[in-house]
């Protein structure tokens, strides 16, 4: 059958392109405000994005053309596609194929090679009305090419609350295995509850375009993780990082005066506990099987480390106490320094994300300032 945006949950918006469908996390206002490569990028990277249909087919194929980043000296594994029927995985696919953009990081030069789009197969489903939910992949921008079953396809009409969530790589899913493994989407399976995912490698910095895409994105409760780009690309100083959030809050709140609105701070990571940014790659290991970061900068007045944003964004929370839909959470809390070390000092392990994915289930939805919206 052919495809149709209906059939895609997660998206800001489906674009048409001359192979298919493209899921965008953000929309065409905010891709032509602000064209930044690192941001669009990872915005058509689809964490989150879901196809979502009712059938009674025993098998179907979902054809799907990926685009990925290659970096030489730093080979990162290939993106995923679950799927899940009637709420439990029956296949994870490996994405192959499809077109790559190979980047040299040591002289940052690039080069495009085209390959073949990709077939996803799922078959021997018994026979009657099944509920099929396909994961598209956290670190691959993919085209929705053809979807092909046996039966008729149909839109599935399950509602469920609708949770927002913003934040950095991490939240996009960075060392993840799978799609449905990222912790936003651990956390969403187990609550319950539907995921529009705004993680955005490398972008979670407090632009103000962000916070209009949620002030105007429909939302049962809001989730927004500040503070780690901000110290890894040294963008601010804390004069200036204290308003943006403020100013990030209002205008969230502007669309949602009443939503539960939960602010958390960074996750534990060691070299930018105390060390400001930005950081780097860590050269003595390009090339080698685990590519790290460092912290490149160095103390000073008003500059921003972890320690510094947490008692900072604590301290906001405390002076925007009359907002009683406002809750805070220490990112600590999630992943800590008693937690095993970053594999390449800045992103979890592909465990850590389903622990940290538990850990906020338990902390925000199963008791916490999300629990009503179970």
């Amino acid at each position: 059958m052919t495809l149709t945006p209906e059939l895609v949950r997660g998206a800001a918006e489906v674009e048409v392109t001359p192979r298919g469908l493209r899921p965008h996390r953000l929309p065409t206002w905010v891709r032509e405000q602000f064209p930044d490569g690192q941001l669009l990028a990872m915005e058509s990277q689809p964490s989150g994005v879901r196809v979502v249909f009712a059938t009674a087919a025993t098998s179907f194929t979902l054809v799907t053309h990926p685009t990925r980043f290659a970096y030489k000296g730093a080979d990162r594994p290939r993106g995923r596609i679950d799927v899940y029927v009637d709420g439990e995985r029956v296949l994870r696919d490996e994405l192959a194929g499809g077109d790559r953009v190979e980047v040299d990081l040591a002289t940052g030069e690039t080069a495009f090679r085209p390959g073949q789009s990709h077939a996803t197969t799922v078959s021997g489903l018994a026979r009657g009305r099944h509920r099929v939910e396909i994961w598209l992949p956290h670190n691959e921008t993919v085209d929705l090419v053809e979807l092909r079953a046996d039966a008729p396809i149909e839109p599935d009409r399950t509602v469920a609350p609708l949770w927002v969530h913003h934040g950095s790589s991490i939240s996009q899913g960075s060392n993840a295995l799978a799609p449905s493994e990222i912790w936003p989407a651990v956390a969403a399976r187990r609550a319950g509850v539907e995921l529009r995912n705004l993680g955005l490698g490398g972008s979670a910095l407090v632009d103000p375009f962000l916070a209009r895409v949620i002030r105007d994105a429909p939302a049962d409760v809001i989730s927004v993780k500040l503070g780690i780009n901000v110290v890894n690309l040294d963008a601010m100083r804390l004069r200036a990082f204290v308003p943006a959030v403020h100013g990030f809050l209002d205008t969230i709140r502007d669309g949602h005066p009443d939503t539960p609105l939960l602010l958390i701070s960074p996750l534990f990571c060691a070299i930018h506990e105390e060390t400001p940014g930005p950081g780097a790659f860590d050269p003595a290991t390009l090339g080698s099987d685990q590519v790290r970061f460092v912290a490149a900068g160095e103390a000073g007045p008003g500059r921003l480390t972890l320690k510094v944003i947490r008692a900072e964004l604590r301290s906001l929370f405390d002076r925007r106490s009359a907002d009683k839909n406002l809750h805070y959470l220490e990112g600590t809390d999630l992943y800590g320094p008693d937690d095993e070390p970053l594999p390449d000092n800045l992103h979890p392990s592909a465990e850590a994300h389903l622990l940290i994915g538990s850990r906020f289930a338990e902390r925000v939805f199963d008791g916490g300032p999300f629990s009503d919206v179970r």
